[in-house]
């Protein structure tokens, strides 16, 4: 797989021009296999290339650019486009990585690049292009091949439709049109109208799904799955099987890399029921967090649009060793999401857990076929499957008490006190989700290797760490079970066999409805000209605050004659519909007469946003357009007011602060932040040597958390995190509020957020050229400017007395050098991993 671009080389430029034809020639028995690459040979006058696409939307999205483009240069009426400039490329550029950028005149081109893995074939890597001089005609499947010659009479939307209905894999399936692109708005009243109706051309059909989790404890496999995977007498006609702490060494952590993945892979395979042959469709991993999704050979056909995504929501929302990673795809009419997560552990953080699903069902999303359609979020499925170690506990009760519950078989008293029952009964997580009575005893924690309830000094409270629940309808759970003759982990695994009704298509139903819609819309269909009706058009924000979300709702009723496709669209010579700091959700859509639909403003001001704000250069306003197709436009009006916040503001201004930042006048901040851009600046009085806010932190934590577990590497709480802003803003309370984990984050927080790093800029290149040497390194960090000098000291200081307490922190150099690095030693473009690597060896030098 190339990662970067030195592992790959410019091998050809094919011009898309008249000239220019694709068709595919993946065979039947390929296009039955779910997963399988996409084979599609495209020509240019006497010169052919086969190019072997993976699978997945990346594939579908090329082939519709190539297509789009292609049909922009049929629908030309200009001169036929000329390529010239590429004929001094088809010689003495074969080989080499480097391509020149030369203008095209009318057309595009599609760039050829090969691997530089000259011991492999090229027909044996995923995504690589195959030369072939054989006639054209040479193992060509019966498709539609698109050439000068067929475009003739072939509408723009008819062209696209078409090349990636060709590149389906799942070309049986009569309902795909519903996840085709569709292009204007008689495409999307159909659309709407064959979704209202579907109850008219569907009809449900059972099918089995087994699901599994199974928090593994960095173990690799010593014993068979099968008493687990083979627990049912009918085999299931899906598998989906997730792991956590698949693997728990540093290597894993920092570079996403372990060989237990394969380990476990082949585990599940060979544990299978043995009366099925199956099909692995996909496997997801973030870390130790891992998915694998199964189907029977004789289903592989029916299923489609199988996207795969990963969240993490460890420290600052980023490091995934919490998380998520989840599978969603379509088998037959109904959309499916299965997500394995693994949540905060400790017993007492049942809160740091809610706010771990609420950002994953947050952030989670889903690229949709379509590219204008905006993302699925997980809650847009018709059937929702959530396993894995949610890591909710057992409150309230010791351990003797729990363990005599445990011993008398009497689970329903002990559910009682079950975190996770009591979060859901409050509404807290997982509304309108099912899990199925939980007549086993708990799944953690044992000593690994036994049935014993562990033994160590911590003595753990037994829990149900390992869930499965549901939502969706037609749903029967057949049976729900933990798996106590496996004891690799200290975990024992949870299954969930699930009956669950899908929607399948009957043909000649889908086609009369089909037919009846079109037939209706003709009717209707006239030179009314949409309107709507807003529920208003001005929205004003109220104190908002440096990652704080705030929204606003407007209304939209359609009072026309007919439906309409609306839009927010850009202003003259701007790239975007809104500022950075807004959204407007959904930002386009589709509308039937009489419908009406909510739109949310959402501001948030980030990292990105927020100098800017902070200095007064920018406020918060705005001007929406909303566009009606075939309608007339309007114009929202958007504005409010922002408090200013240490986050997002330099180390130079906040030096120069000695009372709260929302003490100061705005006019104050705004000098400031032209200064602090004026390296010749001069301060009429003596500044801080660091800023308070810094201060305030570190010190905190100096004081309270030398000695506590996980610290740096455990998230704290959302909402504790505004307090602790709230408290360094306006000085108030004296003391900073919240846990060690909390005022820890806001510490990465305040550093991510600071618009020159604490090693500026233009000190980046030497520290990589330095890495290795720690005198030469010593001697930059002496020539940063003054504050920022004091400021890399302080923490390099700070985190020197963190290791000497180690034994009880569990830190060590890697950890701290991993996550302080990246903040402490921006690069000013995109960072590679050789240049991270090199970031860390650098810090590494003043941790010692």
């Amino acid at each position: 797989m190339a990662i970067t671009a030195d592992d790959v080389s410019l091998e050809d430029i094919i011009p898309i021009s008249l000239d220019f034809a694709v068709v595919e020639v993946s065979s039947p028995e390929e296009l039955a296999v779910v997963g399988a690459d996409t084979r599609v040979r495209v020509s240019y006058q006497e010169e052919e290339l086969e190019l072997r696409l993976p699978f997945g939307s990346h594939s579908r999205l090329f082939l519709s650019e190539v297509n789009r483009a292609w049909s922009d240069v049929c629908k030309s009426t200009t001169q036929a486009p000329r390529f010239e400039w590429i004929s001094k490329y088809h010689k003495n550029t074969r080989g080499q990585g480097v391509v020149k950028q030369a203008p095209s005149p009318l057309g595009s081109t599609l760039t050829q690049l090969n691997e530089h893995k000259k011991t492999e074939k090229p027909s044996d890597q995923k995504g690589s292009l195959e030369r072939d001089k054989g006639s054209s005609n040479s193992g060509t499947q019966k498709s539609r091949a698109y050439s000068n010659q067929e475009s003739q009479g072939l509408s723009s939307r008819e062209d696209r439709d078409d090349l990636v209905r060709s590149s389906s894999h799942t070309t049986s399936n009569k309902a795909q049109i519903l996840a085709m692109p569709q292009f204007g708005l008689r495409d999307n009243l159909i659309k709407c109208e064959l979704m209202k109706n579907e109850d008219i051309y569907t009809y449900l059909q059972n099918f089995s799904f087994f699901l599994g989790t199974y928090n593994v404890n960095g173990q690799t496999p010593k014993e068979s799955l099968f008493p687990w995977l083979h627990c049912t007498s009918d085999p299931p006609d899906m598998y989906c099987v997730g792991f956590q702490e698949l693997d728990l060494s540093k290597e894993a952590f920092f570079f996403n890399d372990t060989p237990k993945e394969l380990e476990w892979t082949k585990a599940v395979s060979e544990a299978l029921h043995p009366d099925a042959k199956y099909a692995l469709v996909k496997l997801v991993r973030l870390v130790g967090i891992m998915l694998i999704f199964y189907v029977k050979k004789e289903h592989a056909a029916f299923i489609s649009d199988v996207e795969a995504e990963t969240v993490g929501t460890g420290i600052m929302g980023r490091m995934g060793n919490k998380g998520a990673v989840s599978i969603r795809f379509r088998f037959h009419n109904s959309d499916i999401c299965v997500v394995n997560s693994h949540l905060a552990a400790h017993i007492e953080e049942y809160e740091r857990r809610n706010q771990d699903y609420k950002d994953i069902c947050s952030r989670l999303q889903f690229r949709q076929l379509d590219p204008n359609q905006p993302p699925l979020t997980i809650m847009k499925h018709d059937v929702i499957l959530w396993i894995g170690d949610l890591n909710y506990r057992i409150t309230e009760l010791d351990v003797s008490n729990v363990k005599e519950l445990i011993s008398n078989k009497d689970f329903e008293t002990l559910h009682n006190y079950d975190q996770l029952k009591r979060q859901i009964d409050e509404e807290a997580v997982f509304v309108g989700f099912v899990e199925g009575d939980i007549d086993f005893q708990p799944t953690y924690k044992y000593d690994t290797g036994s049935d014993l309830w562990d033994t160590s000094e911590k003595c753990r409270v037994p829990a149900w760490c390992d869930r499965i629940l549901y939502r969706g309808k037609n749903i029967v759970q057949k049976h729900y079970q933990s798996h106590m003759a496996l004891k690799t982990s200290d975990h024992k695994p949870v299954s969930s066999l699930l009956q669950i009704g899908i929607k399948k298509v009957n043909p000649d139903d889908y086609k009369r409805t089909f037919e009846e819609i079109v037939r209706n819309i003709d009717k209707m269909e006239n030179e009314c000209i949409p309107s709507v009706t807003l529920s208003k058009r001005e929205f004003h924000f109220t104190d908002l605050k440096y990652m704080q979300h705030q929204a606003e709702t407007l209304s939209l009723f359609n009072d026309g004659q007919v439906p309409c496709q609306f839009e927010f669209i850009q202003k003259p010579n701007e790239s975007t519909y809104c500022k950075a700091w807004l959204t407007a959700n959904p930002s386009k859509g589709f509308l039937a007469n009489g419908g009406t639909v909510d739109i949310d403003f959402e501001v948030f001001v980030n990292r990105s946003t927020a100098p800017e704000l902070n200095s007064g250069q920018e406020q918060i306003e705005d001007i929406l357009v909303l566009h009606l197709e075939r309608g007339k436009d309007y114009f929202i009006s958007i504005s409010g007011n922002y408090l200013p916040s240490c986050y997002g503001s330099s180390i130079h201004s906040l030096c120069q602060l000695k009372e709260p930042i929302q003490d100061m006048p705005q006019e104050t901040l705004r000098e400031m932040a032209e200064k602090s851009g004026d390296g010749n600046a001069e301060n009429t009085e003596k500044p801080l040597d660091i800023p308070k806010e810094l201060w305030m932190m570190v010190d905190h934590l100096f004081r309270s958390a030398l000695k506590q577990e996980d610290i740096f590497q455990q998230p704290g709480l959302r909402s504790e995190f505004a307090v602790i802003r709230d408290c360094l803003d306006t000085g108030i309370p004296d003391s900073l509020p919240g846990s060690n984990h909390s005022v820890a984050e806001a510490l990465l927080l305040f550093l991510d957020a600071l618009p020159q790093p604490v090693v500026p800029f233009s000190f980046y290149q030497q520290c990589l050229e330095s890495c290795s040497n720690a005198s030469q390194c010593e001697k930059i960090i002496s020539m940063l400017p003054q504050c920022h000098k004091n400021v890399f000291n302080y923490l390099a200081a700070f985190l020197r007395e963190l290791l000497k307490n180690s034994a009880s922190n569990r830190l060590d150099v890697s950890i701290l050098a991993t996550i302080f690095a990246s903040l402490l030693l921006k690069s000013p473009t995109k960072q590679d991993f050789a240049e991270k690597r090199k970031t860390q060896e650098f810090f590494q030098h003043f941790l010692a």
